[in-house]
């Protein structure tokens, strides 16, 4: 809605004057023809200031009021990837004319940044049911069981880092090419290792090295030679569990079988099923505190 032209100080004055006769709000609003309201708020201002005058204001008044404010943030929860131009084409619908960087700053003010999206795997709808069912099933599982689970997992790491990775850098004009504000980049990533890694509640585990390409006999012998060494490591108990993801290698047959044959227990698979991690065993493993040693299946 436009700004409405502003009253007149003669005609402000004469409603003070009115005022002072002993005239009601009603009465001075019917004489002037101005909205009661109006009226309210010109006597409110001459009793606080002591007159009628224009007081100097402390800036243009803001475009950016309450209404289109929250029409921004609104736009912005449901479509997070629309732009500020885009914002500025919306809001313009609305008759509302401001500058990208009006909205920029009163997206912050709001606590609303912009930033590079994180790159997460894609999660389906198959997926976000399988999370959903695994977070119900333990909602009400005791920290102590949680303390017994040894968590796997393989990585690469490259020499200069990933190409997808995206840095940010504060430089003059003319400076950009200098050697500190440059990311050395060479053919291939110039070389990468891949690690496999562990941790548990009380800390971190063993680390091993993956030479070449992984496959399910390589794969067996991490645990193999890195399990044992781990549990004793971080003081587990016998009934201490070992979650890996879903990676073919992991899952395959020859991999289920091995688990099976060593009496690995691992995560996610019941007491009845093939994988448990028996006490004969995991004997070296085992820590001699009785709390861990009651620790749920």
């Amino acid at each position: 809605m436009p700004r409405q032209k502003e009253l007149s100080e003669d005609l402000r004055s004469r409603m003070v004057d009115l005022h002072k006769a002993g005239k009601g709000y009603k009465v001075i609003s019917k004489t002037l023809e101005i909205h009661q309201s109006t009226v309210r708020q010109t006597i409110y201002k001459w009793r606080h200031f002591g007159n009628v005058a224009t007081l100097p204001r402390s800036g243009r008044p803001v475009r950016m009021t309450p209404r289109p404010q929250r029409r921004l943030i609104n736009e912005v929860k449901k479509q997070p990837r629309m732009t500020t131009k885009d914002l500025k084409a919306s809001l313009e619908l609305a008759n509302i004319a401001v500058h990208e960087s009006t909205i920029r700053k009163t997206l912050n003010k709001q606590g609303i940044y912009g930033r590079t999206p994180r790159r997460k795997p894609l999660l389906t709808k198959k997926n976000i049911a399988a999370r959903l069912k695994f977070v119900k099933e333990h909602i009400d599982t005791l920290q102590r069981y949680w303390r017994n689970v040894l968590w796997t997992d393989e990585t690469k790491i490259e020499l200069f880092g990933g190409k997808n990775t995206q840095h940010y850098i504060w430089c003059s004009k003319g400076t950009a090419y200098r050697h500190e504000n440059i990311i050395p980049t060479v053919k291939y990533g110039g070389g990468n290792l891949m690690i496999w890694a562990c941790f548990a509640a009380s800390g971190p585990g063993q680390l091993a090295m993956i030479e070449g390409k992984m496959n399910s006999q390589i794969y067996q012998r991490i645990p193999q030679d890195n399990l044992r060494l781990s549990v004793h490591q971080l003081k587990l108990s016998r009934k201490c569990v070992m979650q890996q993801d879903n990676d073919p290698k992991h899952r395959s047959k020859s991999t289920t079988d091995w688990f099976q044959k060593n009496k690995i227990r691992l995560f996610g698979v019941a007491k009845s099923e093939p994988g448990r991690l028996g006490k004969k065993s995991s004997s070296a493993m085992c820590s001699s505190d009785p709390e861990l040693q009651e620790a749920p299946g």
